[in-house]
């Protein structure tokens, strides 16, 4: 096929995979916007889920939703390194000043503007190539006591009642929540929870890891009344499908049925692996308008390729050598999700001993923990890559 019109590419303009099946949560999403436009109560959600199913992707269309509705919507990405306070700062400015070129709420919004400024103060937040504060005095007892879960609660407010005054809302995403440490989620929750008292539109949408449940419910008890908690997964065999046939099918082409049910096996029906093997499927194959199952076996060494060098070794290139062993020895007892123990009998050490490393892999978001005492990977298939790239854990190392 021509791969000048390959409909998988990124940047090809076609709804990605990840989009698929996504129906219920986006309506959920777009009633609680209404209903918090309307002053009424709405809980907002945090996406969880592997990597590669498609939770960025859900969130950068809760923000186009949230536009729609005329709302002004900010981003955070956290990471490792994330300083919170100077995250929040940020968005909070850029939503301020967003506001304030609305002639009705400007004298609020430069009110609110001098809260940051006193935020900004208390935490000693450094400037980042503009003055946060742009040019306002900070207004004193505002936001300033120097107790995170209530200076948060106090700039949320100001935020949700400028947005109020001019009859629209503040939608705030943070994709990664699971970096956040437990002072930062609880001082999240803690602000979300006094603007959901005060029923201002203004709102918190996020992503993480399937672990963020539970860390939210550790950071405060109350988080399940302020979040929905969708699990985002692999697609249906039915969706799957139709991720791979609607986007050839806008171009003329046609998926024939062993061809798609070979791809959807493959990947497991992820819709990142689903991009991947669409694209190198679409690349290799003839033509002139079908896709057969031969077209998929010659793209499949392509696309674990591809998956292998990028989506893949990105992660394992980030290890150390000691986690690297870890996640072989976990990678060769099979399928997980892996007791602690058995992975450290696999390493001939104790628990105890191995504990630093696995509280590393943990805090850096490639396994996580779904019950006590056992670990998975964050990264479907992974455990598949780590046996290829590094081979079983008796063949040195």
């Amino acid at each position: 096929m021509d791969p000048v019109r390959n409909p998988y590419s990124p940047g090809a303009g076609n709804p990605p995979p990840a989009l698929v099946g996504r129906d219920h949560e986006l309506e959920a999403f777009d009633i609680a916007v209404q209903r918090l436009a309307l002053g009424k109560s709405a809980k907002s959600q945090l996406l969880t889920g592997l990597r590669g199913v498609g939770k960025t992707v859900l969130l950068r269309e809760f923000g186009q939703i949230a536009q729609v509705h005329g709302w002004v919507h900010e981003q955070i990405e956290a990471t490792e390194d994330l300083v919170f306070t100077l995250g929040v700062a940020t968005v909070v400015r850029k939503a301020l000043l967003r506001l304030r070129v609305r002639e009705r709420v400007r004298d609020r919004a430069s009110r609110a503007l001098g809260v940051l400024a006193a935020f900004r103060v208390r935490y000693q937040i450094p400037e980042t190539g503009a003055d946060l504060s742009f040019g306002f005095d900070p207004t004193p007892g505002r936001a300033d006591s120097g107790i995170l879960d209530d200076d948060l609660g106090e700039l949320f407010v100001e935020v949700g009642q400028v947005a109020q005054a001019d009859g629209v809302g503040v939608l705030l995403t943070i994709d990664e929540v699971q970096y956040l440490s437990q002072q930062s989620l609880a001082a999240l929750i803690l602000g979300l929870h006094r603007v959901s008292q005060e029923q201002l539109p203004f709102m918190v949408a996020g992503a993480g890891l399937p672990s963020l449940p539970g860390l939210a419910g550790e950071a405060k008890s109350y988080a399940e009344r302020l979040f929905d908690f969708p699990v985002i997964g692999s697609l249906s065999e039915e969706d799957a499908a139709i991720a791979l046939s609607r986007p050839a099918k806008d171009e003329g082409i046609t998926w024939v049925a062993d061809a798609l049910a070979e791809v959807v096996d493959v990947t497991q029906g992820y819709p990142y692996f689903l991009q991947e093997f669409g694209k190198e499927t679409w690349d290799v194959a003839p033509g002139p308008d079908l896709i057969l199952k031969d077209d998929v076996a010659a793209a499949v060494p392509l696309a674990m390729d591809e998956l292998d060098t990028g989506f893949f070794r990105a992660r394992l290139d980030r290890t150390t050598d000691s986690e690297r062993t870890y996640l072989r020895a976990m990678a060769g007892l099979g399928p997980g999700p892996y007791g602690s123990g058995a992975i450290a009998e696999g390493l001939g050490k104790t628990t105890a001993q191995v504990g630093p490393v696995r509280d590393s892999l943990l805090k850096r978001g490639l396994v996580y923990s779904p019950r006590w005492g056992r670990l998975a990977f964050t990264v479907p298939m992974f455990d598949e890559f780590l046996m290829r790239a590094l081979g079983p854990l008796d063949e040195g190392g």
